[in-house]
């Protein structure tokens, strides 16, 4: 540890299997925590868990008014935010495009894309006006490395790291940090989302590969927070050894 810890963490998607580890790491070192979610239920019980002041809001990411209710509702003790964790997000399928979901479409891009930058948006006028802050936004590997049935998905992801690397260049004389995290392959809780409660084809996808676990990735968002605040890390793209960027995509007609 280098001796800098956000005094005031806020993290959307608090309930799913990277906002659990991440609740937990900022805990450990003392961190207040606003833990944002959907699932008041289980909210209460990671609150419950942890051993520091917790202020738990409920909204969902889609519901643009919900969240500007959540953050103005902040109390005094807790508006103050020094770090704001951009972990909500999601995968839906993984059909041809032509065969695909618009709901499911619709879905990630309000949920990856219009609520990160909400959030962003709101977090961003405190930290500016204190010209201290720090957003860091769980993007992916796949903002880089396209991949067949990743179609809007990947676009989600694109947009992500790039949001984070043009606010980056806004935000140079106001002192906030920008982090844009891209894992690769993590064993959590996301294919069994992706394919809807299809739990032998979500454990298909990591059988035999030895995932990055959650925890993994919370020691790099906890790195990246506590470096001395004149340091920004603007990227950190991370994969199991068992994983690399892979070949391009090839339809081969037989001659």
């Amino acid at each position: 540890m280098t001796g800098y810890v956000p005094e005031t963490v806020m993290i959307t998607g608090a309930t799913g299997d990277f906002g659990r580890a991440f609740a937990r790491r900022f805990a450990a070192a003392g961190s207040k925590l606003i833990l944002a979610a959907r699932k008041k239920d289980e909210l209460a019980a990671l609150a419950k868990e942890l051993k520091t002041p917790v202020h738990q809001a409920i909204f969902d990411m889609r519901d643009r008014k919900a969240i500007e209710r959540a953050f103005a509702g902040l109390p005094p003790e807790f508006a103050a935010i020094d770090l704001l964790i951009n972990n909500a997000g999601l995968a839906l399928g993984m059909d041809p495009p032509g065969q695909a979901d618009l709901d499911d479409w619709e879905t990630m891009i309000e949920v990856n894309n219009k609520g990160l930058v909400i959030c962003s948006r709101l977090a961003l006028a405190g930290m500016a006006a204190r010209k201290l802050g720090h957003i860091i936004n769980i993007s992916s590997i796949a903002a880089d490395y396209a991949y067949p049935g990743g179609h809007v998905y990947c676009a989600t992801k694109a947009f992500v790291t790039q949001f984070s690397l043009a606010l980056r260049c806004d935000l140079t004389a106001s002192n906030v940090r920008v982090t844009s995290i891209e894992p690769g392959m993590v064993e959590t809780n996301f294919s069994l989302t992706r394919f809807k409660g299809d739990a032998e084809r979500a454990a298909a996808i990591y059988r035999g590969a030895n995932a990055l676990t959650a925890e993994d990735v919370a020691e790099s968002v906890f790195w990246a927070a506590t470096l001395p605040p004149r340091v920004n890390i603007s990227r950190i793209e991370m994969f199991p050894v068992t994983q690399a960027s892979g070949p391009l995509a090839v339809h081969r007609v037989a001659s």
